[in-house]
């Protein structure tokens, strides 16, 4: 079953859906949430621009935050206007009845005074009076009518509580945690979320009402993370693997702003999260650190990574071990700061100047982010190289029901230290190791190992400035077989679905839950499809030829013109590659992507 919350900026949607969100996931649920939020920081209330959305998909075998809800939460007309169109046809429409006088419907410009035929509103509608009740339940406190009416949400939580049969108590000790320290502020909100659950059990006559059943799960410690801190936690546990302190040097950038606020918590780890004063500084203070010996990280977004490029370039000539987060969002430009996009992969594989091949990964889900921000911290140590991990505004402000992994289920990481003997053989910082072509790592005050590192290009033998064409020529090679030996520490690429298929789906990154989505209805129909996702970019899994010619139709569905399928076909000229695209700032409707496949298949 699939809710979405909608209502102003500062009505506490999001607030009401994480909570919710968390509720499920504590009852077994598998659970997909997509936080759908303008960019202003306060539109006017009551307008259509200032509509900010949560919509969350609870129950067994969820991968997306489904195509359209089978409730909508309504605060204003304005927000029923705007999110109508996400509502399945004879779903749930719960507005509160309170904000849709005359005055609210001409802010949000409707020209009549029947607001759901004008929008041709097919649903149960439920009109609630949740402004007066609200009103009334907190009559007897000392809140200020301003601090009263941001209860709202609560009391619509209680009541979208009571209708999926979700544990009243439970959301209760959630918003206790959040309001630990404003004990009159939790009395509050959860005296008006009892009252939204209290008023539907008096209306449970008049509507639907729904049971979901839990998922056979393994056991283990369960919670509710979205992929931003997902990300964070993956990095904290790198660097408990690899023994080297966390550095983050990182600017302010939606939507990746939260990888520095958790990591920022964390000084009980060692971690050192510095907000630097832009995005230059914040990469050029991360290469510091790699160079003193530090698991390096800088976290960004598309604008951002543009501005760090010539410090990327920097670590990749130095050889030193960066992670680069950039959590994609719509451009160009400033662009759509909160709505997702893939349109950064052309610019994190080839956005630097001269011959700068690094690593790009891209993380598939919510919870993936955990384990793709360990894989590009254990890359770039072991391969002492700048890695670039790909995630988006989708996956990073949604959240999954995450198992909290034991110690013991992520492997040690190594890094590519000087040896003790090489200290007596006149070692140099661009000594490599034979057969995976990389440096070894010295720490500044190892006894014996005094180096400098620069943007210049070395002699590949006394690491000595050099303008020598034939040494220039065989350092760039050195430093891409490095990259390309890579593609021998990495998974083969995998193959879901219908094995036996003609039609394979292939995405990137974060569309991987519509992709599966999508490939298991095709299969339940009788259509006979496969699916690849690829979360090794650069460079790719080494099966990916033999993978992409068993197919006779090979589609790739991406939020973009088409990079990673020009990036394949670069690399796979003999096959032939058909794409779905969509660029609105939206993720994929499951729809949008089984129709695109079904035409293609149905072509000559």
């Amino acid at each position: 079953m699939v809710v979405r919350f909608s209502g102003d900026s500062g009505d506490g949607m999001q607030l009401a859906g994480n909570i919710f969100s968390n509720v499920s996931a504590g009852v077994g649920n598998q659970i997909s949430t997509f936080p759908d939020y303008p960019a202003e920081v306060r539109a006017p209330q009551g307008t259509l621009s200032g509509v900010s959305g949560f919509q969350v998909h609870i129950g067994k075998g969820v991968y997306t935050p489904g195509d359209k809800a089978d409730v909508l939460v309504s605060m204003n007309p304005a927000a029923l206007k705007t999110n109508a169109k996400f509502l399945k046809p004879g779903g749930v429409a719960i507005v509160d009845i309170d904000s849709f006088k005359k005055a609210d419907l001409t802010k949000a410009l409707y020209q009549t005074d029947d607001p759901y035929k004008e929008i041709g509103l097919d649903a149960q509608v439920v009109e609630v009076p949740m402004t007066s009740m609200v009103k009334a339940a907190l009559a007897d406190t000392s809140l200020d009518l301003k601090s009263i009416m941001k209860c709202k949400n609560m009391f619509a939580l209680g009541l979208i509580c009571w209708l999926f049969d979700r544990p009243i108590d439970s959301a209760k000790n959630l918003l206790k945690n959040k309001f630990s320290k404003k004990p009159a502020i939790f009395e509050a909100n959860a005296k008006v979320m009892q009252a939204g659950f209290d008023y539907g059990n008096n209306i449970q006559a008049s509507v639907s009402t729904y049971r979901i059943e839990s998922e056979s799960i393994r056991p283990g410690y369960y919670t509710d993370v979205n992929g931003n801190t997902a990300t964070a936690w993956g990095l904290i546990m790198a660097s408990e693997k690899s023994g080297r302190p966390l550095f983050l040097g990182s600017y302010p950038i939606t939507p990746a702003t939260d990888i520095l606020h958790e990591l920022a918590k964390r000084k009980d780890l060692g971690v050192k999260a510095c907000q630097m004063e832009d995005e230059i500084s914040g990469v050029c203070s991360a290469i510091g650190a790699a160079f003193a010996g530090d698991l390096a990280v800088t976290s960004t977004s598309g604008p951002g990574l543009a501005l760090k490029s010539e410090g990327i370039g920097l670590a990749v000539m130095a050889e030193l071990p960066l992670v680069i987060i950039d959590v994609q969002r719509g451009g160009p430009s400033t662009g759509l700061p909160t709505k997702t996009e893939q349109t950064d992969l052309m610019q994190a594989l080839y956005g630097r100047n001269g011959e700068s091949p690094i690593v790009v990964l891209a993380a598939a889900s919510p919870t993936d982010c955990f384990d793709m921000a360990f894989e590009a911290a254990r890359i770039a140590i072991e391969h002492m190289t700048p890695v670039i991990l790909l995630t988006d505004a989708f996956i990073a402000n949604g959240s999954s029901a995450w198992r909290i992994p034991e110690n013991d289920e992520y492997p040690e990481i190594h890094p590519h230290f000087v040896r003790p003997e090489m200290k007596n053989t006149n070692w140099r910082p661009y000594y490599r190791d034979d057969e995976s072509k990389v440096r070894y790592w010295a720490i500044p005050g190892t006894e014996g190992f005094m180096h400098r590192l620069g943007g210049l290009e070395k002699d590949s033998v006394t690491s000595a400035i050099s303008t020598d064409p034939v040494n220039h020529e065989k350092m760039v090679l050195a430093r891409k077989a490095k990259v390309d030996n890579v593609a021998k520490d990495i998974p083969l690429l995998q193959v879901q679905g219908d094995l036996d298929a003609d039609t394979l789906l292939i995405g990137w990154g974060g569309t991987y839950g519509h992709l599966l989505t999508a490939v298991n209805k095709l299969n339940a129909e009788g259509k006979k499809v496969a699916l690849a996702q690829f979360r090794y970019i650069s460079p790719l899994p080494v099966n990916t030829a033999s993978v992409l010619k068993r197919f006779k139709n090979v589609i790739v569905a991406e939020l973009n013109t088409g990079q990673f399928a020009d990036y394949l076909q670069a690399k796979n000229p003999g096959v032939i590659i058909r794409r779905i695209n969509k660029i609105q700032g939206q993720p994929f409707l499951v729809k949008e992507i089984t129709d695109g496949v079904i035409k293609i298949m149905e072509e000559k």
